[in-house]
């Protein structure tokens, strides 16, 4: 009944509703300055202009490919032919209203986006002879591996699309989207219709591989698996599942967190047995939040007292009800939980390996929640979230193009008086700053008022250049929000924040707005990219790993983002900050590796807090990726680092001197007398901190100076130890530096490389070689008290 009731409201919102959306109507402006084609490139493609009718009866996949294909694009294909990556050829699919039929995949290059209106869903409809591994194949394996390295797939999202796979016979295996993917990509606002038939094999999404990564707004119908997913991390969140055999099968991960999920007349809710009870593949799952009904087995488990790894197998809920749910966790032999025919609510329950900070102690029982301050929760008890906007019911009218206001986005020409100009005066008349697809160069900060909100086209890039941002000892912001004293709400959304050259005072984003924690500002897809990109002067020419180091011109960044004592209120949902590794446009389409110098992560200085971060990642600074100092009420989910790969030679004291004022790592006092490789980044460091609240984290470490030998890993080598520490509480300061009584919860924390996972009060409490996994050392629970 619920089916039918799905398809007429989505039949009546495609044909009754019909409204536009605002981006299918606004002028066509975006750029793409590095594109071969120059001028000619065209970044907007609707794909009725390339022939597709979306009338439900013509064969569309030819001319939808078509629209993703044209003009010199970074095109699929096996190495060494191949393009393994490129931001010099953005895309964004545009999908009106109407039924697509395809008969075979549909195959987004790289940086595409699929984008379909979300006042009248457009639907991809298979044939009944579909060939092919999904509707839409992101990743296609025209050889023995998948065409694009899936941890190097970065800057793709979907949005706004359903995918109906109810025409395919249910015996035939067939996956709605097959999403092998990494860093700063997402899928929002989406449908999968699948067969309900006994023995249906639909399947909505597959995914085997990866460094995801942001799934959002997903619902799902019938099939044999909703999900069947398997990464190294991802964080999920307001996912949907009904009538499926099983609504999530998890084949593998180091760590994976569930935010909202609702599971409803599904066989078994979450199942993670792979690997079977001595060979675990799945390192943790963090589930809170979520509702499961009318569901024989809540989530099935391999793990036991005695299950190998010893680390895996980890499984943390926290606020999760059940209705009708007679078996919440079933383990290989036995029941773990019982569940009820009634309604429950699974206020705390954790497997896996814990420590409160003492242990190990391997338990498969209730615990006692986290503390969840008022400041950070919504209706219900729930952690707040709120999905990216895309001011749907908005006219194109209510936006304002900062080309058509002057800034030429080309790369070249000084875009920050224009840029500053349409900002002020959008967010004075109410309106929307709309950032077409560019690069635009600014000489000076651009500073964000309270009440704007602003939204990229195709990932623009805000890029810093000049003598400005040069000064070390006295960083200036590229990005500035607000003033300290200043309060409101600002939303920013696709948009990337970068440097170009010698960059070296430069705090790429500086958040000084506070916020009400009732509704807080937001970013939403916003990135830093510090290097590896064509245009940034810091790729292989300018930043070769074989340069005599440290080399000055390659002094990229201070920092990524601070979130300073006066900012506060700030949710921060699929952002990632990273200094490039390797070269994105590479002559050579190698992914050829780059050694380039950026100071800081994300450092947040908020003496009131009230800070959301939902699928966050942070890597490749040299000092560390996130830091938290004198704050609190700090909600985390999931978070992933890793350190520079160049590091410790030279040390994570070059060339960025530590400031004490800022709360730096001193690692010539920390790690004097200690191994070199305490010489690394630290992943996530804690100072005089209150109620930091972790779900789940995955902080690596894979190198040393580019060689990976300390993180083999074959059948007669388990090394972990490319760094000696990656996680600190209140430790690691210098002279006159002393933090103390920091209260950090935290379920899910998966280490590669570090010799001790947690480091508190100055020693280790937390070792590897007691929560060895399949791959990454994994601990179910730690707390500090």
């Amino acid at each position: 009944m619920k089916l039918f009731h799905v398809s007429l409201f989505l039949g009546f919102a495609s044909q009754v509703l019909g409204q536009s959306y605002w981006y299918e109507t606004i002028s066509k402006q975006g750029k793409a300055p590095y594109n071969p084609q120059g001028s000619a490139y065209q970044v907007y493609r609707n794909v009725k202009d390339f022939g597709a009718k979306g009338d439900g009866v013509t064969d569309d996949t030819a001319a939808i490919n078509a629209a993703i294909r044209s003009g010199s694009r970074c095109a699929a294909g096996p190495p060494p032919g191949g393009c393994q990556s490129a931001t010099t050829s953005p895309a964004m699919i545009y999908f009106p209203a109407g039924t697509y039929i395809i008969s075979t995949p549909v195959i987004p290059y790289y940086l595409t986006q699929m984008i379909g209106n979300p006042n009248a869903m457009p639907v991809l409809k298979a044939t009944a002879g579909f060939t092919g591994i999904a509707l839409v194949d992101a990743d296609p394996y025209e050889s023995e591996n998948p065409d694009y390295g899936t941890t190097n797939v970065f800057y793709r999202q979907i949005r706004n699309i359903v995918f109906d796979l109810t025409s395919i016979p249910a015996t035939t295996g067939m996956n709605g989207i097959h999403w092998p993917t990494a860093q700063a990509t997402s899928l929002q606002n989406c449908v999968f219709k699948m067969s309900t038939a006994s023995g249906s094999q639909h399947v909505g999404m597959f995914i085997e591989n990866g460094s995801g990564g942001f799934l959002t707004d997903l619902t799902f119908y019938g099939g044999k698996y909703g999900l069947n997913i398997g990464s190294q991390q991802f964080t999920t969140r307001n996912l949907t599942f009904y009538n499926s055999n099983t609504a999530i099968y998890q084949i593998w991960n180091w760590g994976w967190t569930y935010m909202g999920v609702s599971i409803n007349n599904c066989g078994t809710g979450l199942d993670m047995t792979a690997g079977g009870t001595n060979a675990q593949e799945v390192g943790s799952v963090t589930f809170i939040d979520s509702t499961i009904a009318n569901t024989p087995v809540g989530f099935r488990t391999s793990h036991t007292s005695t299950s190998l790894p010893k680390g895996s197998g980890s499984l943390a809920l926290e606020n999760v009800v059940l209705t009708n749910v007679p078996t919440a966790v079933q383990g290989p032999s036995a029941v773990a939980l019982t569940g009820t025919a009634g309604t429950m609510t699974i206020g705390a329950w954790v497997q896996g390996n814990a420590y409160t900070p003492t242990g190990p102690t391997k338990i498969q029982n209730s615990v006692s929640a986290f503390p969840r301050p008022a400041s950070l929760l919504s209706g219900g008890g729930n952690y707040y979230y709120r999905s990216k906007p895309q001011y749907a019911n908005l006219p194109s009218s209510s936006f304002s193009s900062v080309r058509s206001a002057g800034a030429k986005g080309d790369g070249v020409t000084d875009d920050t008086a224009a840029l500053q100009a349409v900002i002020n005066s959008a967010t004075s008349a109410g309106k929307i700053v709309y950032v077409d697809s560019g690069i635009y160069k600014i000489t000076s900060f651009i500073n964000i008022p309270p009440g704007a909100k602003i939204v990229g086209e195709a990932y623009p890039t805000i890029m810093a250049s000049g003598s400005y941002f040069q000064d070390m000892a006295n960083p200036v912001p590229v990005v500035r929000v607000g003033v300290a004293g200043d309060t409101g709400v600002v939303e920013l959304s696709d948009l990337i924040i970068s440097t170009q050259g010698a960059c070296a005072g430069a705090t790429l984003i500086q958040w000084n707005l506070a916020s009400p924690s009732s509704s807080p500002s937001g970013m939403w897809d916003v990135h830093t990219r510090i290097g590896g990109f064509a245009g940034s002067n810091l790729q292989v020419p300018q930043c070769a790993t074989g340069a005599a180091q440290p080399n000055t011109a390659c002094y990229a960044a201070f920092m990524s983002m601070r979130i300073t004592s006066s900012g506060s209120g700030v949710y921060m949902e699929n952002v990632w900050l990273w200094t490039a590794d390797h070269d994105l446009d590479d002559s050579a389409n190698a992914n050829t590796r780059v050694t380039i110098y950026s100071g800081r992560g994300l450092s947040v200085e908020s003496t009131v807090g009230n800070i959301w971060l939902i699928g966050t990642a942070v890597e490749h600074h040299a000092l560390f990726q996130y830091q938290f100092a004198n704050t609190q009420n700090i909600f985390m989910g999931f978070i992933q680092t890793e350190t520079p790969y160049y590091q410790p030679s030279p040390s994570a004291l070059v060339p960025f001197p530590p400031v004490a004022s800022r709360n730096d790592p001193d690692f010539a006092t920390f790690c004097a007398g200690k191994d070199v490789t305490c010489n690394d980044a630290w992943g996530l460091r804690i100072l005089s901190s209150k109620n930091i609240l972790v779900y789940g984290a995955g902080l690596y470490s894979f190198f040393n100076n580019y060689s990976t030998t300390c993180s083999d890993h074959t059948s007669t080598v388990y090394n972990e130890i490319c760094q000696t520490q990656i996680f600190g509480i209140d430790q690691g300061g210098g002279s006159g530096q002393s933090y103390t009584g920091s209260t950090v919860y935290l379920y899910g924390l998966a280490t590669v490389g570090s010799v001790s996972m947690v480091d508190l009060n100055g020693k280790s409490v937390v070792s590897e070689k007691d929560n060895t996994g399949s791959f990454a050392s994994v601990v179910g629970m730690f707390r500090t008290s």
